[in-house]
């Protein structure tokens, strides 16, 4: 009897595992898992190396968990890990999201994140794919401690100690030098740090000539190319131009050379316009307005409105011999020349001129001596 019994208990065990699809172990529910709802949607994400990724491990978001991992597959390229994973429907997530592979704790299991990144856009949807280029997991534990195996073993520990004895000879008897290095290196990094303000607007400034500079690239280089031939021409001319500064070296030594000697006589002139120009400041507005009258001589302007037409009749008797002119100023009581002549100094001698014979005169003498110089004497 008992024989039947267990004989019918492994043919039902058999007959189920035939028709009900079993798999294996990773198809039987395990306790605690995470909720996935009613209307679960089913997300792919692509690993280069999954680990000791398991099916039915947790699916998490902000270390909330929202679904499990439904299977593990060799993606379509053979290289690479697929894992779909069965996400509840409530949570909803962007079309670029990413998928993390972490552990619990040290030694615990593996889970997957789904996480949202700063620009997020879109909606995740049903049955979407993460590809590689937004999937990654952490370093495991084997791989920090080789890292350190290698590090200690085969890396630069073991140097540390010659690098302490070699600076613990470079540093003594030089006590005093490196606290004033110290010191120094203070009070610069103090100043830097006063002009702090200064620094960033000059790098601002720099960063901005560097923007503009960029867009002027294409000018400058067409500058820098019609540069060259005007170059070529000063270094085929550099001969004639060496020439010709030496020559203006020259010059002015000549010219400094000049001014320096002529400087005596270039004061005395200086000096002698002196009382001219002192005397034409002197007349301030007369001279101009005596010479609005050249234009309307001999009437002045107010008489020019008093006549009626376009022109006036004028007869004039205008003696212009020079002699009669010269003694009517020789019988003045003061000479009009001795007004613009200073009366300070030496007085410059007058040229000795032989005069010439003109005979016996009447007049004044100085009259009837132009008279002849001019060709017509008094009669």
């Amino acid at each position: 009897m008992r024989k039947l019994v267990v004989g019918l208990t492994a043919l039902l065990l058999v007959s189920g595992c035939g028709s009900g699809g079993f798999d294996g172990v990773y198809n039987l529910p395990l306790p605690g898992g995470a909720d996935v709802g009613d209307h679960p949607y089913r997300v792919k994400a692509q690993f280069k190396d999954v680990l000791d990724l398991v099916p039915q491990a947790g699916v998490k978001v902000n270390d909330v968990p929202v679904g499990r991992v439904e299977k593990i597959d060799l993606a379509g390229d053979g290289w690479t890990a697929e894992v779909t994973m069965l996400v509840n429907g409530d949570v909803q997530l962007p079309a670029n999201a990413f998928a993390k592979l972490r552990q619990s704790a040290l030694l615990g299991e593996k889970f997957v994140e789904l996480g949202k990144p700063k620009d997020a856009s879109g909606k995740l949807a049903d049955n979407a794919t993460i590809p590689l280029d937004r999937t990654n997991r952490n370093p495991e534990v084997e791989e920090v401690f080789g890292a350190l195996s290698m590090l200690l073993n085969g890396g630069g520990v073991a140097q540390l100690q010659n690098i302490t004895k070699e600076l613990n000879a470079a540093m003594q008897g030089n006590e005093k030098e490196i606290r004033s290095l110290l010191g120094n290196l203070n009070t610069f990094v103090g100043e830097l740090d006063k002009h702090k303000a200064e620094i960033v607007r000059a790098l601002d400034s720099m960063n901005r000539l560097a923007g503009t500079l960029a867009q002027q690239r294409e000018k400058i280089a067409v500058a820098l190319t019609d540069l060259e031939p005007g170059l070529k021409v000063l270094a085929e001319q550099r001969t004639q131009l060496v020439t010709l500064l030496q020559s203006l070296d020259k010059l002015s030594d000549v010219a400094t050379d000049t001014v320096n000697k002529s400087r005596d006589d270039i004061v005395a002139s200086l000096k002698a316009l002196q009382p001219t120009l002192t005397k034409l400041a002197e007349s301030g507005q007369n001279l101009p307005k005596s010479l609005e009258l050249l234009l309307t001589y001999p009437f002045p302007d107010e008489a020019v409105d008093g006549i009626k037409g376009d022109y006036t009749n004028a007869f004039i008797d205008l003696d212009l011999n020079l002699g009669t002119v010269l003694d009517n100023l020789s019988r003045s009581r003061q000479s009009p020349i001795d007004s613009l002549i200073p009366s300070q100094g030496t007085p410059l001698p007058m040229p000795n001129i032989p005069l010439p014979n003109l005979g016996q005169g009447t007049g004044s003498g100085l009259g009837d001596l132009l008279g002849g110089l001019l060709g017509g004497g008094r009669k």
